[in-house]
């Protein structure tokens, strides 16, 4: 980002010829898209066997999750449209994809829209909600069939998830050679004051992630009587092994531990938490919600509130499942940007200060987690603190 800064600085003509070195990055990322998102979702709903035997305890998991991840995204979704971090960037826009975007849609063409009429034409076009459709009634159908013939598709997927997320791990070393030549061409046309954007940016994310925190998490807590203070001792060190290291999956066996050590039922946290590294990545989808209006701003695109709407809605859908995946919230952005016609430019753009917010949303995610499985175990009437330091509390 350093070096691609310098050149865009002080050599903006030769900076913006390097738009074909960003391109190459950027198109790898669409190939990841279609595979990752089908198989993803497909081990999510027809592989979760869970759900079905815990029954109650599954569909209460399940409500808490969506209204909770539904919260983080309308305050990211405020808090972009607040700051506007993205106006005055000015990246490069295709004209026709502009028309997309503008083009008015009465909520019935919406609806015929997202079903797709070839699960291949639809990744071929990046059209990410169409993939979302086809995997859910695809992944319910497989639930119905017999149970050998439904464990070799599960086999395939599951491989194929393997498989991408090494391929994203892949296309990920080529990313500073793709993230210098996008800063390089963005300043190059734009010049430095683009920095000043995502300075705003950041703020504007960790300044959300505190209200979501305090506001939606405290006050979760307060309604199922979490001690707060036992919860906050519990939390902290898979809170700082999920920052340091910008990954859930590494804070897991901590968390888990965690939530045992303050009075959750093992059953309980080992549902609870992996469930939720799926289907509960509030810091993910708070970011994707500033990111993909952050990216629609840049390019002097005003959305709807119908468009920011059905935004969030396909961010909320294709965001499931991949949260132990290193970056894996751009390919998620870049899909949905794709698919609403906006430049994925701006994902090659934030890319390079995604650590530095990847760190924050990781953090959400975890403590998220673990408020939501202390919240079932409370809800199940199964949450015992240990005495002592309810006391103390």
């Amino acid at each position: 980002m350093g070096i691609g800064l310098f050149i865009g600085w002080m050599f903006p003509d030769f900076g913006a010829q390097l738009r074909p070195l960003s391109t190459i990055f950027l198109r790898l990322i669409k190939s990841i898209i279609a595979p990752l998102i089908f198989a993803t979702l497909v081990v999510g709903i027809a592989g979760h066997p869970n759900i079905k035997q815990v029954g109650r305890m599954g569909l209460k998991s399940l409500i808490y999750f969506e209204i909770v991840t539904t919260l983080a995204l309308v305050i990211g979704l405020v808090a972009v449209n607040l700051t506007q971090p993205g106006v005055g960037v000015q990246l490069h826009m295709d004209p026709q994809a502009a028309d997309i975007v503008a083009k008015k849609q009465s909520i019935m063409d919406v609806i015929a829209h997202i079903v797709p009429q070839s699960f291949f034409q639809a990744a071929a076009e990046g059209e990410v909600l169409q993939i979302v459709v086809f995997a859910i009634i695809f992944s319910f159908a497989l639930a119905l069939v017999a149970k050998e013939k439904r464990d070799t598709i599960l086999t395939f997927c599951d491989s194929l998830a393997e498989t991408m997320f090494k391929f994203t791990s892949i296309v990920m070393r080529y990313a500073p050679i793709g993230v210098g030549a996008a800063i390089a061409v963005t300043v190059g046309h734009k010049g430095l004051g683009v920095l000043m954007n995502l300075g705003i940016l950041i703020l504007t994310m960790y300044g959300a992630l505190t209200v979501f925190i305090i506001v939606v998490l405290g006050s979760v807590a307060l309604i199922a009587r979490i001690p707060l203070k036992l919860f906050f001792n519990a939390v902290k060190e898979p809170a700082l092994i999920a920052f340091s290291t910008t990954s859930s999956e590494a804070a897991l066996p901590k968390a888990m531990e965690a939530m045992e050590g303050i009075g959750v039922p093992r059953r309980i946290v080992s549902f609870v938490i992996p469930t939720g590294y799926s289907f509960n990545l509030d810091g993910s989808t708070l970011y994707l919600s500033l990111a993909a209006i952050f990216v629609a701003q840049a390019a002097g695109i005003q959305l709807t509130i119908g468009q920011q709407i059905l935004m969030m809605l396909t961010l909320m859908l294709t965001s499931k499942g991949v949260a132990g995946v290193p970056r894996a919230a751009l390919v998620i952005l870049a899909g949905t940007l794709s698919s609403f016609g906006l430049p994925i430019e701006g994902v090659a753009v934030i890319l390079g200060i995604d650590e530095i917010m990847d760190m924050g949303r990781t953090t959400v995610n975890v403590v998220g987690n673990c408020l939501a499985s202390a919240v079932i175990a409370r809800w199940e009437g199964e949450f015992h603190p240990p005495t002592a330091t309810i006391a103390k509390v």
